[in-house]
């Protein structure tokens, strides 16, 4: 962990009940599925942020008992909401609490970017300009904002959800920012879709994620379920 005279730079990762999460996996997975799967990609995360050396802190805003079970173990602050009131409120929760303890850099991450590595958490902190300032690496579809860094932590209004990349950018000139954007490979993958899902299986790497695709069975199910489905393709055509 860094310290820069008084600035700490810490991470925030926002994580609903896990009972409802990755609800666009349903075609492909159940909920129990799912619930796992979060599990491991949340842990790969947190994995991934407690070996960044640039980072001071972790914080997960959360209400689930088993998210506030895994921030423990990796020795992460827990932060709670009164409600699941959505990831902009989360976040938003999250950085004023962090703000009133002293926090003046703030990187804001999903818990679903199991590929995302500390040495890309890294480049994204090196890419940072002093304040004020905003950092972005964008989902792979340009579509996201997977990794969100604010100095100080107010100084961009920030609205996530599927179409946010472009508004946050915006945003960031309305406030007199010109954004420095990071496209990396890991951070690019958030799993949201089935299409995402096929995606990380064929990136073979050593995650918990991978781990827990491959024991559970999911994996081959969905290779099957790709090669009839490209068989069937196949005698269409």
């Amino acid at each position: 962990m860094r310290r820069l005279g008084l600035a700490l730079m810490w991470a925030v990762v926002p994580v609903k009940n896990l009972t409802s999460v990755k609800a666009r996996l349903s075609p492909v997975l159940s909920a129990d599925e799912r619930r796992e799967l979060f599990c491991a990609m949340l842990q790969d995360v947190l994995v991934a942020l407690a070996d960044t050396p640039s980072l001071d802190g972790i914080a997960l805003i959360t209400r689930d008992p088993a998210a506030q079970l895994l921030a423990r173990r990796f020795g992460a602050k827990i932060i709670t909401e009164d409600r699941n009131s959505g990831q902009t409120n989360a976040v938003t929760h999250g950085v004023s609490q962090l703000i009133s303890n002293g926090v003046s850099d703030i990187m804001q991450v999903p818990g679903d970017v199991p590929l995302a590595t500390a040495a890309e958490f890294e480049q994204v902190i090196a890419a940072h300009l002093p304040p004020p300032a905003m950092t972005i690496s964008p989902a792979r579809d340009q579509q996201g904002s997977n990794c969100v860094i604010c100095s100080p932590p107010n100084s961009v209004a920030l609205r996530f959800g599927e179409n946010s990349f472009f508004p946050h950018l915006e945003a960031a000139h309305q406030a007199g920012i010109q954004p420095t954007i990071c496209n990396l490979p890991g951070l690019g993958l958030d799993i949201d879709t089935p299409d995402d899902l096929a995606e990380l299986l064929k990136r073979r790497a050593n995650t918990l994620s991978h781990a827990y695709l491959d024991d559970s069975g999911i994996a081959r199910r969905l290779q099957e379920i790709q090669g009839e489905s490209s068989m069937k393709a196949a005698a269409t055509a």
